[in-house]
């Protein structure tokens, strides 16, 4: 018995050890230590919480702490996450976003509900609500002014290529129509308030707008968030015609690159430094007074190095204007330099190397045409 526990062991290690086991089946995230004995794949403890919701489908395990029988065993060398990958992921849509371990429960949760729970991709040409022409539905949308999240009737048109949504269900006329090539969104639980909440960010009038929206059901604001990409996927196919699908993929929503709080003075650099919220979405650094509003207060373009763009740790010596932050930041742009201070350092550091990912990036055509504006205006 001891021997056969042994090979037991042995075996399991192995299995463990192969290099297509070496990142989670559902996240990405490396060195899992769970898997699942009716499934077959290797999981981290985050994804093996979400497995535990769905008991009919899937039965885990440590393989550090829990005793592996041999069918078990024999069962997880016979599939792996390879296997796995090629039956349950064989037909995701191009467009569809398959979270990492750094995103949010929502989106792994729903990831992971819809290729062993609903088998969403195991054959082609499936289709969902996320993939259909249009989706029209209610969801929760936080008033601009007022901060309370009231029902609102919206519809995604593919073939108009926009976002609209109605003030009353009824109502003919919508209160916004949004292009859906200026459109982003990123879930956001934590500036929300709210698990399931989705933000929604657009250009009007080549401003930045942002509307909040989040929907009870997770599997129902998940397929709002697919079918945005969707709908994008396809302007873009007809937009750009030679560019492959993963060029394309690379244009769909993304996550900003930074938020948090700052402290920033104006352009004399004489006034108090006040305190803001910032957001890097690539070359566009916002600030708003508060996280949740729906304009922001300034903008600024982050360009690329080789065009007179730079980021600076620490305040020119000599700043008379008062400030509580001691951790500072030196933006350098063509036209004047943005003075900012952080709490913390850490806080200080992750900015200093947010704005340096993007400044040492060549700028593509479309960013010459944004900062052409940003010159622009008044």
């Amino acid at each position: 018995m001891a021997a056969e526990g042994g090979r037991n062991v042995a075996a399991l290690k192995e299995v463990w050890s192969r290099e297509e086991n070496a990142l989670c089946a559902d996240c990405g995230k490396p060195d899992p230590d769970w898997a699942s004995c009716t499934l077959g794949v290797f999981i981290c403890l985050n994804c093996s919480g979400i497995h535990r919701k769905i008991p009919s489908i899937s039965t885990v395990k440590s393989l550090r702490m829990d005793h592996w029988d041999e069918d078990q065993v024999q069962f997880l060398m016979q599939h792996g996450n390879a296997v796995a990958k090629a039956t349950y992921e064989a037909y995701v849509p191009t467009y569809y976003y398959q979270p990492t371990h750094v995103d949010c429960q929502v989106l792994r949760e729903q990831w992971v509900r819809a290729k062993y729970e609903r088998k969403e991709f195991t054959e082609p040409g499936k289709r969902s609500s996320y993939s259909n022409e249009l989706k029209e539905g209610i969801l929760w949308k936080r008033g601009r002014d007022n901060g309370q999240y009231l029902l609102r009737r919206f519809l995604l048109s593919e073939r108009e290529g926009c976002l609209k949504y109605f003030v009353k269900q009824d109502a003919k006329e919508p209160k916004m129509v949004i292009k859906i090539d200026t459109v982003n969104a990123t879930f956001q639980p934590e500036k929300t308030g709210h698990p399931n909440g989705l933000q929604i960010t657009y250009l009007k009038d080549n401003k930045t707008r942002n509307i909040f929206v989040y929907h009870e059901d997770e599997k129902e604001i998940v397929d709002w968030f697919n079918a945005i990409r969707a709908v994008q996927f396809h302007y873009l196919k007809v937009a750009f015609p030679v560019a492959s699908d993963q060029e394309l993929k690379s244009r769909l929503t993304r996550n900003f690159l930074k938020e948090g709080y700052m402290e920033k003075t104006g352009p004399k650099q004489t006034e108090p430094f006040k305190k803001r919220w910032f957001t890097l979405d690539h070359r566009r650094l916002m600030y708003f007074k508060d996280p949740l509003d729906a304009f922001a207060k300034g903008e600024v373009f982050v360009g690329s190095g080789e065009h007179g763009y730079g980021v600076k740790q620490g305040l020119p010596s000599g700043t008379q204007c008062s400030f509580s932050w001691q951790y500072g930041i030196t933006i350098v742009t063509p036209d004047r330099d943005y003075l900012l201070t952080c709490e913390l350092e850490r806080d200080q550091q992750e900015w200093m190397a947010a704005f340096s990912h993007v400044i040492e990036q060549p700028m593509t055509p479309q960013e010459y045409a944004i900062e052409a504006y940003f010159k622009l205006k008044p």
